[in-house]
């Protein structure tokens, strides 16, 4: 798959699962991580409850 050469089965399995997890992380976290550093650098800061509901 990844070309993992040596490795036990349950090795490439964990090497795996792990790769996924971090996709997954990356998927979901990549807008709020973004959210933040913007809202962090503005000055004046803006509140919060303007970044997370469209209608505040």
């Amino acid at each position: 798959m990844f070309g993992f050469v040596g490795l036990s089965e349950d090795n490439k399995e964990r090497i795996s699962k792990a790769i996924e997890v971090a996709k997954t992380v990356v998927h979901f976290g990549w807008i709020p991580t973004i959210l933040v550093v913007a809202w962090r650098a503005s000055n004046p800061r803006p509140p919060i409850m303007r970044l997370i509901s469209p209608l505040a």
